[in-house]
C-alpha cells in the first residue's frame, strides 16, 4: 500500500543536509561494486536514479509501488516481478522499514533471489548520538560517534513500521536476521547522516 505522497519530497521539508550525505553513501556503495546493472526498490525523490542514468551507463531499472513517481515497474519488493538472478545489485534505501516487520525478510528474500550478487539496503536507526571530530591543518580529520541505547517502543506514524534501535529492533537483530541470507560485506553508520544504517551485503549460496 503506498504511503508516502509525492508531495513529501519537497525541497525543503525532506532535502535536509544529512539526506544528501546518504545520497552521496547511496552511491558511493552501489556503484563501488562496479556492476553490470542495477535495480532499485523505491524511487523516492529520484536522485540516486538522475546520478546514475545521467552519469554512468550502467543500466538501471526502478520499481515501486507508487505510480505517480514514475518507477520503470509499479509493482513490490515482496513480490518482484524479475527471473532469478537479474541484476548485479539490488539496492533499497529507506524503504524497508515501510512494510511491517514481518515482511522484512520476504522483501529479502526476493532481494537476494533477483540479485547475482549484492544487495544494498540502508534503515532508519532511531537513537541520540554521541560524535566527536577533532581536525587541525594538514591531518585528516578524526571522527567518532556512537548510539546511547534508548529501546522505546515504536508507534507507527503512517509511514515506518519499525525502526533499527527501537524496542524489539536491537540492531544484533537486525544483523541476525540479514546474516541467515547474506554475509554482511560492510555496514555503517555515516557520521553526518546518522539516522541511516547501511548495509553492503553478498548473497550465501
Amino acid at each position: 500500500m503506498k504511503q508516502v505522497d509525492k508531495d513529501s519530497y519537497n525541497f525543503h521539508s525532506y532535502s535536509h543536509p544529512d539526506r544528501w550525505v546518504s545520497y552521496y553513501h547511496q552511491l558511493d556503495s552501489v556503484l563501488g561494486l562496479s556492476p553490470h546493472n542495477i535495480l532499485e526498490v523505491g524511487v523516492g525523490d529520484g536522485v540516486t536514479r538522475d546520478y546514475i542514468r545521467s552519469n554512468t551507463t550502467i543500466p538501471y531499472t526502478s520499481i515501486d509501488i507508487a505510480e505517480d513517481l514514475h518507477p520503470d515497474i509499479v509493482g513490490s519488493v515482496t513480490a518482484l516481478p524479475f527471473a532469478d538472478a537479474s541484476y548485479d545489485v539490488v539496492c533499497a534505501f529507506e524503504v524497508l522499514e515501510h512494510l511491517p516487520f514481518e515482511e522484512f525478510e520476504k522483501a529479502l528474500r526476493e532481494m537476494k533471489r533477483v540479485s547475482r550478487r549484492h544487495v544494498v539496503i540502508s534503515l532508519p536507526h532511531f537513537g541520540p548520538p554521541v560524535q566527536f571530530m577533532f581536525k587541525i591543518p594538514f591531518f585528516r580529520a578524526i571522527k567518532f560517534s556512537v548510539k546511547i541505547p534508548y529501546a522505546q517502543p515504536h508507534r507507527f506514524n503512517g509511514q515506518h513500521y519499525w525502526e533499527i534501535g527501537k524496542k524489539g529492533y536491537a540492531p544484533s537483530k537486525i544483523r541476525a536476521i540479514l546474516e541467515r541470507h547474506f554475509t554482511i560485506t560492510k555496514e555503517f553508520i555515516p557520521f553526518e547522516s546518522q539516522y541511516h544504517h547501511f548495509f553492503v551485503l553478498e548473497k550465501k549460496s
